[in-house]
């Protein structure tokens, strides 16, 4: 939207300047200024390399998280927001990634850069498996069919492999290295993770413009219509199946090396849901939805209604005395989620990225903004 306006007096000239993702060098600078403060964060705590304390340290854990998330709703952001397609099994692709790349680290002595890309391709093909049935089924039909691979994948992780991935109990992920260095801080992989993720998301926005970027929306706008124009409807959705698969594949893998202990406990049916509503917050469809999806749940889940739970117990024998505070404490935060994102999509359906393209455009078309 806003990145086909340009402010007054700007034009362009070449075909270059026509098809460039930063249009003028103000939004050059923007960019690279706010990478550059992204990539020192580390630098500024107190275990950076220069000791200083002006950042905490749980800001590098917690930005690095973020960018981990990122890429796996960036991944759901192609399936759903580009091609129209809902999964409920996203969180079971993260784990064949995260446990693809274990083992292959374990048992077959790939190093951490091999695994990752090898993982993220098993991934895909897994993917790919799962997307069959689009070929008959769309819809609520086809949600339900993603939604199996959240109980297949998990149980076939846990039991017909139970050798490999431990089953229930948490597998030990090796250090990652880098030319004999190790990556088993924050700080230290913050470097890995957070590029790629910007990387990829790089990636994710270039695809809606290309071919098959279009085909993807095409289908997603109208599936019949695009059929009628000559596109392969069937071979698309197995693409934007694939992509999606990839993404949550290197994802799981992150995160795996991340934590150096992956349980199936972290890729339950309930991430799948979050994860979901990250990209319904954020803006389906839109190249910065993830991460104004993730940024806002973190947000939210870490800071808004930790705050307003010990306020709400210490009035809920007021309001419902008929109530136990015990055993309504333990569903506050829930209820609190929901009734949050209840709010949010009444308010703001379309997300924060579309209420963030509008002000762009606002700020690009002053005075005539209104």
């Amino acid at each position: 939207m806003s990145a086909n306006i340009r402010p007054s007096g700007t034009f362009d000239t070449t075909y270059a300047q026509d098809i460039a993702l930063n249009r003028t060098r103000t939004d050059k600078l923007i960019k690279y200024f706010l990478m550059a403060a992204l990539l020192i964060i580390p630098l500024l705590t107190l275990r950076g390399p220069f000791g200083l304390n002006i950042l905490p340290e749980s800001i590098v854990g917690t930005v690095l998280r973020i960018a981990i998330l990122v890429i796996a709703v960036q991944g759901l952001n192609i399936l759903t927001g580009y091609t129209g397609l809902v999964s409920l099994g996203h969180a079971a692709f993260m784990a064949v990634g995260a446990y693809s790349s274990a083992i292959l680290v374990r048992e077959f002595g790939f190093t951490f850069w091999t695994a990752l890309p090898t993982a993220a391709l098993i991934t895909g093909l897994v993917g790919i498996l799962f997307g069959l049935p689009s070929l008959r089924v769309k819809g609520f039909y086809l949600s339900m069919a993603t939604l199996a691979a959240q109980f297949i994948i998990p149980w076939v992780l846990r039991y017909p492999m139970a050798d490999l991935t431990n089953g229930s109990r948490p597998l030990e992920v090796p250090i990652p290295e880098f030319f004999g260095l190790g990556l088993g801080s924050n700080a230290a992989f913050y470097y890995v993770a957070v590029p790629l993720s910007l990387l990829l998301a790089l990636a994710a926005r270039n695809i809606s413009r290309t071919r098959t970027g279009r085909a993807f929306i095409s289908i997603r706008d109208n599936d019949l219509a695009a059929e009628l124009l000559g596109i392969n409807v069937f071979r698309y959705k197995l693409q934007a199946f694939f992509l999606s698969a990839v993404y949550a594949g290197i994802a799981g893998a992150l995160l795996a090396f991340e934590s150096n202990s992956i349980s199936l406990d972290f890729f339950g049916p309930a991430v799948s849901i979050e994860m979901l509503a990250m990209l319904i917050i954020g803006g389906a469809g839109y190249s910065l939805g993830p991460l104004f999806g993730v940024g806002f749940l973190n947000l939210l889940t870490q800071s808004v209604i930790p705050w307003l739970i010990p306020i709400i117990y210490a009035g809920l024998p007021a309001l419902l005395p008929f109530l136990e505070p015990i055993n309504a404490f333990a569903a506050l935060n829930p209820l609190l989620f929901g009734f949050a994102l209840m709010v949010f999509l009444i308010v703001e359906p379309r997300g924060l990225a579309y209420r963030w393209e509008i002000l762009k455009i606002s700020w690009k078309i002053r005075p005539y903004a209104n």
